[in-house]
């Protein structure tokens, strides 16, 4: 099952992206400070989603903040996100050798979707 990105809008705080999987359709807020790490880790806004849509794992950070994690070859996207209230909020990306954060998958503290 693919995602689809359904609409964007400008927000206060970055850009609140609704984002569509199967039936449920949700709003994520991806902070400015989160768009600036895609730009320079290289990776694409369709990287970081498929981690937030389809994590492999997802942990508990710090702050009451998740983890989510993807594999992509030799590399992990690291998302880590909060909520505001019910709002998903992605803070900041990653994008590390797997080896050094990635716990063998199936490990699920929170799931968007």
């Amino acid at each position: 099952m693919k995602f689809q990105i359904t609409g964007k809008e400008p927000h206060s705080k970055g850009i609140l992206y609704k984002i569509r999987y199967g039936a449920v359709e949700r709003e994520v807020l991806f902070l400015f400070h989160s768009s600036e790490r895609i730009k320079k880790w290289g990776i694409t806004e369709s990287m970081v989603i498929e981690t937030l849509v389809k994590p492999e794992e997802v942990m508990t950070g710090h702050r009451g903040r998740f983890i989510a994690h993807r594999r992509y070859e030799d590399h992990l996207v690291r998302a880590v996100y909060e909520y505001d209230r019910f709002l998903p909020v992605l803070v900041t990306i990653y994008f590390p050798y797997a080896n050094r954060y990635f716990k063998g998958g199936s490990l699920y503290e929170d799931k968007i979707f």
